[in-house]
């Protein structure tokens, strides 16, 4: 395993791309139930904060079929463990695995998800958006950036 303590995911896709936010989900569970990884963060950012909103994330579902491909890789998981979408699977990540969800609250009020930068009306509960100079001590601090 990695020797890691900062892992930092950048996701910078939206809808169109359902495959980043798959990934990214199961990889960052992987990193804290297989890696042992301490820090971990996911980091939606200019083109990704479209998933931000509340219901995006829940329209990636997961089917019994998936549950079952992932389940049979990762040692003590059976498919029943696993939530029915990545809305649910992100929430489950943030409050029992301590993953940290973030997102570019610059773009939340550009795009207007947000009224500003710390308007979260309208993001799912979970993700936190934050300012520039957060998200710099974010990207400084990670040892390493996996880009989706």
């Amino acid at each position: 395993m990695a020797n890691l303590k900062h892992l930092l995911f950048m996701v910078n896709s939206g809808s169109d791309k359902p495959f980043n936010h798959y990934a990214t989900m199961v990889v960052a569970f992987a990193a804290k139930y297989i890696g042992k990884i301490e820090d971990v963060t996911v980091y939606y950012g200019a083109y990704g904060v479209e998933m931000t909103k509340k219901g995006k994330l829940k329209e990636l579902g997961i089917n019994d079929d998936i549950k079952k491909l992932v389940a049979g890789q990762i040692e003590g998981i059976s498919p029943t463990d696993l939530p029915d979408n990545l809305e649910d699977l992100g929430e489950f990540l943030s409050e029992k695995m301590g993953v940290r969800f973030v997102s570019c609250g610059t773009f939340h009020a550009i795009e207007g998800v947000g009224k500003d930068l710390g308007d979260k009306s309208n993001i799912v509960d979970f993700i936190e958006p934050v300012t520039i100079p957060e998200a710099a001590n974010i990207f400084l601090t990670a040892e390493k950036i996996l880009d989706y």
